[in-house]
């Protein structure tokens, strides 16, 4: 068996986005569609002494219907990296962890960045790199496929040699199982159970669903063994 991912570039993800990404055999960031504004491929939340908060990167938003998310540009008008910088030293320099990754942070968010999708997949492969995911990652843009929902997934699993799709549960609500099985094409659906750990703030109780980063200054290297766990 040998199982892909399919999944476009977020943000800083949550920690759900890696466990799937451990779970499987490849990664294939689908980087060629469409940008979905308000949705996490430019932001995502972490944890202050309100409750949850977004980062936001700034993007430039062209006069046309589709936008793809590799041809999505980072607006350098605001100081968007030294915002997020600041917002995190502010938040999280007192986590246990903060000091282990924050150069590294700090490093990747200061360089000058114009494309969206880069700076996604940078912080991504370190995510990977400090859990030790080790997964070849192929870019949609750079695979000879086409078509919509089911289709391209299908077509995607072919061209990367993959017999075994793995999924969120939100996958039930478009794609079309008996297609799959024609292509003779496994679905297995992610199981994922997000853990509690000791977050910062705790009189405001255990926020879910935040930014993996959240997480790694939280529990550290601990963070490899929840994603085990869960």
């Amino acid at each position: 068996m040998k199982s892909v991912v399919i999944h476009q570039p977020q943000y800083l993800p949550y920690m759900g986005f890696f466990h799937k990404l451990q779970q499987s055999d490849i990664f294939v960031a689908m980087d060629n569609v469409q940008f979905e504004r308000r949705g996490i491929q430019h932001r995502n939340k972490i944890k202050t002494c309100q409750g949850a908060q977004w980062l936001t990167v700034p993007v430039v938003h062209r006069s046309r219907d589709e936008e793809l998310i590799n041809e999505m540009l980072i607006n350098s008008d605001f100081p968007w990296s030294r915002k997020h910088w600041q917002t995190l030293v502010t938040n999280y320099s007192r986590a246990p962890y903060f000091h282990k990754y924050s150069s590294e942070i700090q490093q990747i968010l200061s360089r000058e960045w114009s494309n969206l999708c880069e700076l996604n997949m940078a912080l991504i492969q370190w995510v990977m790199d400090v859990l030790d995911i080790k997964k070849p990652i192929v870019y949609l843009s750079t695979l000879e496929v086409e078509g919509n929902k089911s289709e391209l997934l299908i077509d995607i699993c072919k061209a990367v040699g993959s017999d075994t799709y793995l999924s969120g549960y939100g996958g039930k609500k478009y794609m079309d199982l008996e297609a799959f099985k024609a292509a003779d094409i496994n679905v297995l659906w992610q199981e994922f159970t997000y853990p509690s750990y000791a977050q910062v703030f705790p009189e405001l109780g255990f926020l879910p669903n935040l930014s993996i980063i959240d997480t790694l200054f939280c529990c550290g290297s601990e963070t490899r063994k929840l994603l085990d766990i869960c």
